[in-house]
């Protein structure tokens, strides 16, 4: 009888490649890769040693923190700040918890959070400004320490999310004598609302207008069908205008929404006409075949959508919502155009100062710092959800 001979296990290649490696074959693979490699490091020296010189020899960065708190929030009233920051505590609250609770991706934001609150404290910002980072970052730390292994929290938590948006709203505005009205509200405050509202609202907006053009009804199919594509034929600008100028034309009596109120109906309209097209190029990815499954195991058509379909639908246009989430954000500048003051709008005014004038490169690149802040985790948020569903890495599973 002969012996069983072992079979050894022979692992397939390793493609990964070290950074010699890859300098080598991506800069220095060719001669004339080599020259231009050669040539954009002369160019790329010239210009950061040109940029570093300006940044810390000649730029004046005092306009910075001398107008943080008008960058900040606008022509919010001074004495009613306090509720911003119950809003920011509110906030850290649920995000610690989230991040004690789910870990992963939250647990990675919420850390990136509490590392710039800290960065904000040691910043020659105002005391108040550092005492609130401060306090939103202990929270947060307390929180997250809070939640950990507190499974059972989850309902509420989400709850409280879900609650978040209008208890902002509501705190932010105030009754009777602390009214704020939103004429008030500005700076990163106002551009912040108006982008986490607009995304917010557009993304249910979207998949029904989605799913009301892929219809079996002709007359949903035919409505959705026109309002996409009239919103997605007209420039934002132009919806801005009309929402400014002849929406409170066609209001009874004496009844009017404020600006920024129209500002978020044509936001959340605007982007909900394109989030819909992002919506169905997955829709129309899955196949048929699916559906006819579920059907034949006796789910209804909501359910089918609801559980079979629309899962892995957004899941293959996680980058489309991301990315039109992102251009949303960015397209918040434009409400300056229509008399309200956002982050650009605040920016302008203070280069309307004569104390100020000429810091044109200081205060836009701080300005475009913050976007890109804000659009570059967004984008590093989504390519970790896309990791970690499996999306494109061999590994899909239904």
């Amino acid at each position: 009888m002969e012996e069983l001979t072992s079979t050894q296990e022979v692992k397939p290649p390793s493609t990964k490649k070290g950074p010699v490696k890859w300098v080598k074959d991506n800069l220095f693979s060719t001669w004339y890769n080599t020259i231009l490699t050669c040539l954009g490091f002369v160019v790329l020296f010239f210009a950061a040693k040109s940029f570093f010189t300006w940044a810390f020899t000649q730029a004046q960065w005092a306009v910075i923190p001398a107008n943080l708190q008008i960058l900040s929030m606008g022509a919010y009233p001074l004495e009613q700040a306090w509720k911003i920051a119950v809003v920011i505590y509110g906030l850290a609250v649920l995000l610690g918890l989230s991040a004690g609770i789910w870990n992963g991706l939250i647990r990675q934001i919420t850390v990136a959070i509490g590392c710039l609150g800290a960065i904000i404290v040691i910043l020659p910002f105002y005391v108040s400004i550092r005492e609130h980072a401060l306090i939103a970052t202990v929270i947060l730390a307390v929180c997250f320490a809070i939640g950990r292994n507190r499974d059972h929290w989850k309902r509420w938590v989400i709850i409280g999310w879900v609650l978040s948006f209008p208890l902002t709203m509501i705190t932010l505005h105030g009754f009777g004598a602390n009214t704020v009205t939103t004429t008030h509200w500005g700076g990163l405050l106002l551009t912040l609302i108006l982008a986490a509202i607009g995304i917010v609202a557009c993304f249910p907006l979207g998949v029904l207008l989605a799913l009301g053009r892929r219809s079996q009804l002709p007359a949903v199919r035919w409505v959705s069908t026109v309002y996409i594509e009239t919103i997605r034929g007209v420039p934002l600008i132009t919806l801005l205008f009309m929402g400014s100028i002849l929406l409170p034309i066609f209001m009874p009596g004496d009844f009017q929404l404020d600006k920024v109120i129209r500002a978020m109906v044509v936001l959340t309209l605007f982007s909900a006409s394109y989030m819909a097209e992002n919506v169905r190029g997955g829709l129309q990815a899955i196949p048929q075949g699916q559906v006819e499954a579920a059907q034949a195991v006796g789910l209804t058509y909501p359910k089918t959508m609801l559980f079979i379909v629309l899962p892995q639908a957004l899941r293959a246009v996680i980058p489309a919502i991301v990315g039109q989430s992102i251009a949303l954000f960015k397209d918040t500048t434009l409400v300056s155009i229509v008399g309200l003051l956002d982050l650009l709008g605040i920016a302008r005014s203070i280069l309307g100062n004569p104390n100020w004038q000429g810091l044109q490169p200081e205060v836009y690149l701080f300005i475009a710092i913050i976007y890109f802040v804000f659009c570059y985790a967004m984008s590093f948020g989504s390519q970790r959800v896309e990791s970690e569903l499996s999306f494109g890495h061999g590994n899909v599973g239904i």
